[in-house]
């Protein structure tokens, strides 16, 4: 029998920067205060809001991308993700109709998601230096897309109570409802670097602060009762939960081989999925930590580096020589490694002039700009998780180049060039996926481990 969806609501903005990061998280843990038990999702790739959102909710922060998953399994993973939980709080990206250029419109978008969750929309309005114009934007956004329109506004930044009265008289001549008039905090900002906010898990205690900060000022300004009540209406639309067991399909999970995954400060970027579908193919998932670990768990058959922000971690990951060897030796093994990003970083022989492990014959080191998008590729070689002439969506995000970039064997061919590594039993590679849109490699990855259970 279908489980029904969860009461559930999206969180967006008309553009980048108003304060969508702030007001979710402030709402997820004002929410998980109160006993609402929240379950937090972010759309698109993103992987440094999801710690934000897992820190104020108590519950791993979910992605969902319909470009690197399928709009199809959207529903599924929110059903799987908000089990237990009272209602779903989806943060949006960037502005409500921005998706993947060059796409259908407003493919990837948060209004794609929001129709296919058939969620309401809160949009957060950054009410700096206007308040009658609001008006006229909440009435371009109710018109533009009358499947996503708004149905209510949160207004972000507010100076005066004089202020507050003028956005609200401008609100009301549209009919939006206002669900809350939060205040300027300058002291709220979370600290930031080439590639956004940084992580949670740098952030540490002060992460933490800035979450109950965020909670606080939620709490105080935002109609927590009118939230929920607005998430209640979304209907309980049937859908079978994502299930990591039916995707990766039957596999003897009774013989169950190590596989180390990276994490820490350090490795950040990955997906709750991916050790759920790793466990459900027959892997016993053990997190490493390279800033800290000297040596790989027992028994390791595998090997997963996501991505995170080695660069800012070079004296400890290369201090960590014990730890760099121990790779060095599994990879010339033949022991099975699949890396992204900064994952792909760490392999090399150095990153910015700092020795790393040197299992791939390639140096690393900060570029002038940012790369950043989807990518179609295509396999180039047959590789621990993928099949020559397999093709993928992935996304790149970095501010770095390898020299050189593409091994003597790549990774993969997209555009009419080629980009990463592939080497006896390791995958390397900038380009980063979705596990949950990729099941297929992680049972490949699993299957092709030997050594003793």
């Amino acid at each position: 029998m279908s489980a029904g969806l969860p009461p559930r609501v999206v969180i967006a903005a008309p553009s980048s920067g108003s304060g969508k990061t702030t007001i979710t998280t402030g709402l997820l843990g004002a929410l998980a205060d109160r006993g609402s038990v929240p379950a937090p999702f972010k759309i698109g790739p993103d992987y440094v809001d999801p710690g934000y959102h897992a820190l104020a909710s108590g519950r791993p922060g979910r992605n969902l991308d319909p470009v690197l998953c399928g709009a199809d399994r959207l529903a599924p993973l929110v059903a799987h993700g908000a089990a237990g939980a009272a209602l779903a709080v989806v943060e949006g990206v960037m502005g409500l109709f921005d998706g993947r250029l060059g796409s259908a419109p407003d493919d990837g978008s948060t209004a794609h998601v929001a129709r296919v969750l058939e969620a309401p929309v809160i949009l957060v309005v950054d009410a700096r230096g206007q308040h009658r114009s609001v008006a006229a934007l909440l009435h371009g956004f109710r018109a533009f897309d009358p499947r996503a329109a708004p149905a209510g506004v949160i207004l972000n930044r507010v100076g005066t109570e004089r202020h507050a009265d003028a956005l609200r008289a401008a609100c009301a001549e549209v009919g939006v409802p206002v669900l809350g008039v939060v205040p300027r905090r300058a002291e709220l900002a979370v600290p930031s670097r080439h590639l956004g906010l940084i992580t949670a898990a740098e952030h540490g205690a002060d992460a933490r602060a800035a979450v109950d900060a965020m909670t606080a000022l939620v709490a105080a300004h935002v109609d927590l009762d009118a939230v929920e009540r607005l998430a209640r209406s979304a209907p309980p639309t049937p859908v079978e939960p994502w299930d990591p067991v039916l995707e990766v399909g039957p596999t003897d999970r009774r013989a169950r081989r190590v596989v180390a995954v990276a994490g820490g400060p350090a490795f950040t970027f990955g997906y709750p999925e991916h050790a759920e579908l790793l466990h459900a193919a027959g892997g016993e998932v053990v997190v490493v930590d390279p800033l800290r670990d000297e040596a790989l768990p027992e028994r390791t058959a595998g090997l997963v580096l996501p991505g995170g922000f080695p660069e800012e971690h070079l004296e400890e990951l290369s201090a960590n020589v014990a730890l760099r060897s121990a790779i060095h030796a599994f990879a010339t093994a033949g022991g099975a490694v699949h890396a992204e990003c900064g994952g792909l970083l760490y392999l090399g022989r150095s990153l910015d002039g700092a020795p790393m492990c040197g299992v791939l014959d390639a140096e690393a080191a900060m570029a002038p700009r940012l790369t950043l998008g989807y990518r179609t590729a295509t396999a180039v070689a047959d590789s621990p998780v993928a099949a020559r002439g397999d093709v993928v969506t992935g996304h790149e995000f970095h501010r770095t180049a390898t020299t050189p970039r593409a091994g003597t064997t790549a990774a993969w061919e997209w555009d009419g060039g080629t980009e990463g590594f592939v080497q006896g039993n390791v995958h390397a590679s900038y380009l980063h996926t979705h596990p949950a849109g990729r099941p297929e490699a992680v049972r490949r990855f699993v299957a092709g481990l030997v050594g003793p259970p």
